[in-house]
């Protein structure tokens, strides 16, 4: 589910290809996606005061038979690769995903275990790796070769 509701609510896509959109209403859609899709989801909600909630999700869209975390807005649920909350670490992913796209790779076409490494090395506090040609390289190389 992707909503924005001005000053108040901003869920949406940072990248994806959805196969389909749905809107809902003029605050709300629903963006459908076919199994293993990768797509980036942005959350903001802020108050008075101010933006009080970041979220950024990187999912997997999952198959019938696979089991499923669920998660608010995402039906019936998604393999999450990465998710980081707080302004700093979504800020700096956003800036990681940044620079893929600088390298001419669609995030979306990038390898599912980067993104669970990044998950665990923000986690971890550990330095983060970067996404280079050679390491996308290896995983198109990876995905003929299964």
């Amino acid at each position: 589910m992707l909503a924005f509701v001005p000053e108040s609510v901003n869920n949406r896509l940072r990248f994806a290809k959805p196969t389909y959109e749905l809107v809902l209403d003029r605050w709300r859609s629903s963006a459908h996606f076919l199994p293993d899709a990768i797509f980036c989801r942005v959350c903001w909600l802020a108050n008075d005061y101010g933006t009080t909630v970041w979220n950024l999700s990187v999912l997997q869209a999952g198959r019938p038979s696979q089991p499923l975390q669920r998660m608010a807005g995402v039906l019936p649920g998604a393999k999450r690769l990465l998710h980081v909350s707080g302004e700093l670490k979504v800020q700096r992913v956003l800036h990681i995903i940044d620079r893929i796209e600088v390298l001419g790779i669609a995030p979306t076409e990038v390898s599912p275990a980067y993104w669970q490494l990044l998950h665990g090395r923000l986690a971890a506090r550990e330095p983060l790796p970067e996404y280079t040609l050679e390491r996308h390289s290896a995983h198109l190389a990876g995905e003929v070769f299964r």
